[in-house]
């Protein structure tokens, strides 16, 4: 049965494992998520679970976010996300937290990159540059528009655009350690976006059975 959860990102951190190794971590700060919806099949044509973290100020809210949070007897939330392939009752109105998780669980954390702005193709595709010297004349260009052939701009040409800030999940993360009393899950290695991102926390789809 899937598992999720969201959170904040607060930023990275080492520790040492048994055998002595360093073990690089990021820390997710995953304050007790509360269950908005639950989607069935039958229903809705999903199985799907609706998650609601971060309380929003009532001012804020529209009415149907505070109707969908009296149906789960809480207030409006600043993030609404769904975790699908949830197989669960009607638990509208529960409380998920990080103990749902456990040391050595294998999950994918989705977040939004950091934006890098507008780059070139260097940059952004991780292209070559041409010859910085001897009469060179094409230093850090995307290369051949279109050749004399199709005589235009072919779909998919990877030219210079703006950079980051889309929607990344880095998958088969491993748990090293989730600490209940201050709601924190520490994952081993790397996750998207800056500190203060929120991010989805799933099981695994590919991990190893």
């Amino acid at each position: 049965m899937a598992k999720g959860i969201l959170g904040r990102k607060v930023g990275m951190t080492q520790l040492f494992s048994e055998n002595g190794e360093l073990v690089p971590v990021t820390v997710i700060e995953a304050a007790p998520n509360v269950v908005l919806q639950t989607k069935t099949s039958e229903s809705d044509g999903y199985e799907a679970v609706q998650l609601g973290f971060f309380d929003k100020k009532e001012s804020r809210s529209n009415k149907p976010e505070k109707g969908n949070a009296a149906k789960a007897d809480t207030k409006p939330k600043r993030y609404v996300k769904e975790i699908l392939d949830v197989t669960l009752e009607d638990y509208t109105g529960q409380e998920v937290k990080v103990d749902s998780f456990a040391d050595g669980d294998i999950v994918d954390v989705t977040g939004t990159s950091k934006g890098k702005g507008f780059q070139g193709a260097i940059k952004r595709h991780n292209q070559s540059r041409g010859p910085m010297s001897h009469g060179s004349r094409y230093h850090r260009r995307p290369g051949s528009m279109g050749p004399t052939d199709p005589n235009h701009v072919l779909k998919g040409k990877k030219l210079p655009g703006r950079m980051g800030g889309k929607k990344v999940t880095v998958q088969n993360l491993e748990i090293v350690k989730v600490d209940a009393e201050r709601n924190l899950i520490l994952v081993k290695g790397n996750v998207p976006g800056p500190n203060k991102n929120l991010v989805t926390i799933k099981s695994a789809v590919k991990a190893a059975k």
